[in-house]
């Protein structure tokens, strides 16, 4: 199987077995985001011995008969005894001394959670032999909180994690490479469904179509993702049923805090923070603030950041029932289609065009690099209204407005000059103006206008 992307945390991992001496490496990310694969794609090219385990959810004796075996079929030698695993770990941090070689402890938080003490343990054996061993130890695993808590100053290994890879989920660019035979369209439609997880994206089928890979994945009984949402949610959050309200209530287009309360109907304020940062942490809901008012909590709002959760909640939780008794077409056609095409789509756009200025930003070919990118807050004093601007940046010469729009028709210059003349009412000084269309522009001429379509993002 072709392993796509991640090419910078592939230099950091061999950076990391390059380097002299004892290295330990923490790797952490969301469930299905890629972790083993990208160790394993590492280790593939590495000369040296590399003990890889994945740990169980099962006694710490048949983790060390486990672990001793592989290691055993490693070093071609008989398999030897322990009483626990300080023992085993011991003898594989004293043979590194003699010989450089690698352990992978996957899924760490199982044998976390079975052997007490083990981070003092391991704080132990890493002091013990810092000076000695040659042994690049890489701790890795999907449970977010228990992850970032080795980083903590109240853990033992504090201070002994010599490297830290925050797995994130892939940009469209990425996600793109596993499916390059659809056309750039139907890349973004694909994009705002399955996202950057590269499980996910693994069980796209070229042959299909998007509406076809949709319903044979997720928008149909007994399809392959069908449960994939709330077990990972069910994997950290106890209190499922509050998570699903809140989730329901952001994938219907609720984003302030109290419009969230009223809607999810969470029973209290306090129990709603919790969810929503439960959900921050794992990386399922983003909290997002304007880039002209940060700290104003009254106008935070939170949005929905992984892809096929929003998609799950706004129609498959949603329409449940129906789901389970209509025929997979006749469901997509009349919950689905509409919907997906002229509001969901393009709601997902905005965030593969924003992640497309980010990297321009970071690889230098902006004419003036951007510090702040997001949503812009203005009041209507015509409507007396206020609202939001999806993507504007920020820079040293002041601020640049975005309009991304995923429509049939090329932008032309009425609707230009419509968008500039609305940024202009809200008063938003803007010094540029940038639009990024679907399908391109028509007879459109502006000084200083930044125009980019569908090639420019895929290029």
């Amino acid at each position: 199987m072709k392993f796509h992307g991640r090419k910078n945390e592939q230099k950091l991992l061999d950076k990391l077995f390059n380097a002299p001496g004892m290295q330990t490496c923490v790797i952490y990310g969301r469930r299905r985001v890629g972790k083993s694969e990208l160790i394993k794609q590492a280790l593939s090219t590495r000369s040296e011995k590399c003990l890889y385990y994945e740990c169980k959810q099962t006694t710490e004796m048949n983790n060390v008969e486990s672990l001793s075996g592989i290691m055993a079929e490693v070093f071609g030698f008989p398999r030897p005894a322990f009483e626990d695993m300080e023992a085993l770990l011991d003898l594989i941090f004293k043979m590194a001394i003699k010989e450089p070689f690698i352990l992978v402890l996957d899924e760490y938080p199982y044998l976390r959670s079975t052997m007490k003490g083990l981070d003092s343990i391991l704080q132990s054996l890493i002091d013990r032999y810092r000076e000695s061993s040659q042994l690049k130890l890489i701790l890795c695993g999907s449970y977010i909180d228990v992850m970032k808590a080795l980083l903590d100053s109240a853990d033992p290994l504090y201070g002994r994690i010599d490297r830290t890879i925050e797995l994130k989920t892939m940009d469209y660019k990425e996600a793109a490479e596993f499916y390059p035979e659809f056309s750039n369209e139907d890349k973004v439609r694909l994009y705002c469904v399955f996202g950057g997880i590269p499980y996910y994206n693994r069980l796209i089928d070229p042959s299909m179509s998007v509406r076809d890979n949709i319903m044979e994945l997720i928008a149909s009984p007994g399809a392959r993702l069908e449960n994939e949402v709330p077990m990972y949610l069910r994997s950290e959050i106890n209190k499922i049923t509050n998570a699903n309200e809140v989730i329901e209530a952001l994938a219907r287009g609720y984003s302030r805090f109290s419009d969230i309360l009223s809607q999810s109907h969470v029973s209290s304020g306090p129990t709603l923070v919790d969810v929503l940062d439960k959900l921050v942490r794992m990386e399922v809901v983003k909290k997002v603030s304007p880039i002209n008012d940060e700290n104003n909590k009254r106008k935070t709002g939170y949005y929905i950041s992984d892809h096929l959760s929003s998609f799950y909640y706004r129609y498959c939780f949603r329409f449940s029932s129906q789901l389970r008794l209509m025929d997979p077409e006749v469901f997509y056609d009349r919950y689905i289609k509409d919907d997906f095409e002229n509001n969901f789509v393009p709601h997902g756009f905005e965030t593969i065009c924003t992640q497309y200025l980010i990297a321009q930003n970071r690889a230098g070919l902006m004419e003036e690099p951007f510090e702040r990118i997001g949503r812009y807050w203005y009041d209507d004093p015509v409507t007396r209204t206020n609202g939001e601007f999806d993507i504007v940046t920020a820079d040293r010469k002041g601020y640049i407005f975005y309009e991304a729009k995923f429509r049939r028709e090329p932008m032309d210059q009425r609707m230009i000059d419509e968008e500039i003349l609305q940024v202009k009412r809200t008063g938003l000084n803007c010094y540029r103006y940038g639009f990024i269309s679907r399908s391109g522009f028509s007879d459109v001429s502006g000084e200083g206008l930044i125009l980019r379509d569908l090639r420019d993002l895929y290029g």
